[in-house]
C-alpha cells in the first residue's frame, strides 16, 4: 500500500486503538513500543477538545507553526509561509499550531476563523490541533475541517507567525514536522511516518482480537467466566 492508502485505512480506526499499538502497552506483542508511554509527550492531554466529533478519525502528515503577538524585531513570516509549508508537505496534512500568547490574553485568541480554514482546506489540510482557542465554529462546520482546541472565543487582536515547521509542543504532545498525527474526539497522538504501515497492520490485529473478546465478555454470566476471558484464555481451560 502507498502512504496515502495507509492513511485512508488509519482513518477507519479510533485514536485510542492507535495509541495501544504505538506505545500504551509496551509488553503486548502488538505494541511497537515507540515511546515510554508515561515519560514521553506523544499524545494530547485533557486541555483540548474536539469541535466536530461527528467527523470521525483523521490522519495526516504534521506541518507545524507557532503564533504569538507581533514582534518588532522579527517580521519575516506570515500565514502565506504556513500555506507554502502545507503545499510542500506530503498529503494529506494536519496543522499543529502552537499558540504562545501572554497568559492574560491566551484564552481570548480566536485565532483560526473561516477565511483561514478555507485556505487550509484548499491546500490539502484535513484539520488543526492547537493549545488555544479559535472561532467561527458554525461557519467552519460545513467545510468538513476538524479542530482540536482549548475552546472557542469570538475575537482577537494583532498576531504574527513566529515559526514554521519547527518542533512544537501542543496540549502535552511534542510534534516534529513530517510525523504522522492521528486524531479523533478522544484527542490526538503522533508517530514516525516510517512506522505507519506497522501501526496499521498491528492495529488491525488488535481490533480483531478485541472484537472477539468483547463478544465473549458480553455473553459471559459469571465472574469466573469474566476472569478467564480477561486473563486471556477460555473459561474452563485450566479447570479439571
Amino acid at each position: 500500500m502507498n502512504p496515502q492508502a495507509i492513511l485512508e485505512e488509519l482513518k477507519t480506526v479510533d485514536t485510542p486503538s492507535i495509541t495501544n499499538v504505538v506505545a500504551t502497552y509496551p509488553n503486548d506483542p502488538l505494541c511497537l513500543g515507540l515511546y515510554n508511554p508515561w515519560t514521553e509527550n506523544w499524545y494530547t492531554d485533557q486541555t483540548i477538545r474536539c469541535m466536530y466529533p461527528e467527523m470521525g478519525a483523521l490522519a495526516g502528515y504534521a506541518v507545524t507553526c507557532v503564533y504569538g503577538l507581533p514582534d518588532p524585531n522579527f517580521n519575516r513570516l506570515s500565514f502565506m509561509d504556513v500555506l507554502d509549508a502545507l503545499e510542500a508537505s506530503p498529503k494529506p496534512t494536519i496543522l499543529v499550531l502552537e499558540q504562545k500568547f501572554p497568559p492574560q490574553i491566551a484564552g481570548k485568541v480566536g485565532l483560526a476563523g473561516g477565511n483561514m480554514t478555507a485556505a487550509l482546506k484548499a491546500i490539502g489540510c484535513l484539520g488543526c490541533i492547537s493549545n488555544g482557542p479559535s472561532r467561527d465554529i458554525d461557519e467552519i462546520r460545513p467545510m468538513g475541517f476538524q479542530y482540536l482546541l482549548s475552546g472557542v472565543t469570538p475575537g482577537h487582536g494583532d498576531m504574527a507567525v513566529h515559526s514554521v515547521n519547527a518542533p512544537v509542543h501542543v496540549a502535552g504532545m511534542d510534534v516534529a514536522p513530517g510525523e504522522i498525527v492521528h486524531m479523533d474526539e478522544n484527542g490526538a497522538c503522533k508517530f514516525p511516518a516510517d512506522k505507519m504501515e506497522s501501526v496499521l497492520s498491528n492495529v488491525k490485529q488488535l481490533l480483531d482480537g478485541e472484537a472477539d473478546r468483547i463478544g465473549r465478555l458480553q455473553n459471559a454470566s459469571t465472574a469466573a467466566e469474566l476472569r478467564a476471558i480477561m486473563s486471556g484464555h477460555s473459561y474452563g481451560e485450566d479447570e479439571e
